[in-house]
């Protein structure tokens, strides 16, 4: 038997990075999982990974209308929910002074107002003593060039992450954050040119104070840990960063 079995948890932002391996961790282990992407190759690819366990719905986290069929679907697969991963989440790089609205708009449609509602409209799901976590950044704690409106929003996500752990407190409901850093997911090999990727990467292993990046693994553990086996935190986050935020 699994140490999760018959747990339902849903994952938003699951068909990659540390969101797939976190849904990866827990149907190993007997849960049944929910996964949401906005590409439905991606959610198809993942599902086709995860197994027979796995549901996988496409969802726009910044559109409403799409977070409340959501719920609808959840309540359908599941009734009721024991942890929710609201990962969910996109980076843009940009300087300060070329930031337009369209695209810090963008950035706080999805990272905090879609983080705020998929919360909101689940909540009614959640069964007491779940979990919830979101996902911040460690950039909601640095000065950090070039990531300024993504850094605000993730530090939106913090605040938020309080104020829910407090309102949800009475059901018994625990929310806390789970903060990365540095972590080997490919997205900065999918989103920059070879050499510019290696660049990056070999100057962000050599300012983390472990010296080298996080594994998706090692997110995914942090994730399970708050969502089931936190059951005295609520309202936290918890770093997985090799140290970049605290040393």
């Amino acid at each position: 038997m699994g140490r999760y079995d018959g747990k339902r948890v849903v994952i938003t932002g699951g068909s990659s990075g540390f969101g797939l391996t976190t849904a990866r961790l827990l149907v190993d282990d007997g849960a049944r999982v929910l996964i949401t992407g906005r590409g439905q190759a991606r959610l198809d690819a993942a599902r086709e990974q995860l197994g027979e366990n796995a549901v996988a719905v496409q969802s726009d986290a910044a559109s409403l209308p799409d977070i409340a069929a959501l719920a609808d679907r959840v309540k359908a697969e599941f009734g009721t929910v024991d942890a929710l991963f609201v990962n969910a989440g996109i980076t843009r790089t940009v300087p300060f002074e070329s930031m337009t609205e369209e695209v810090y708009d963008e950035l706080f449609a999805i990272n905090a107002k879609g983080a705020y509602f998929t919360v909101q409209k689940l909540a009614p799901l959640l069964s007491e003593g779940s979990g919830v976590v979101l996902t911040t950044s460690v950039a909601n704690v640095k000065g950090m060039p070039m990531v300024s409106a993504y850094a605000a929003s993730k530090a939106a996500l913090r605040s938020m992450t309080r104020g829910l752990a407090r309102e949800l407190l009475p059901r018994r409901i625990r929310v806390n954050a789970i903060s990365p850093g540095p972590i080997d997911t490919g997205i900065l090999d999918r989103s920059l040119p070879k050499e510019a990727a290696e660049q990056t990467k070999a100057q962000m292993t050599a300012n983390n104070p472990m010296l080298r990046f996080g594994d998706p693994g090692e997110v995914a553990k942090a994730v399970v840990f708050l969502a089931f086996d936190a059951t005295y935190t609520t309202g936290a986050e918890l770093t997985v960063d090799g140290g970049a935020s605290q040393l």
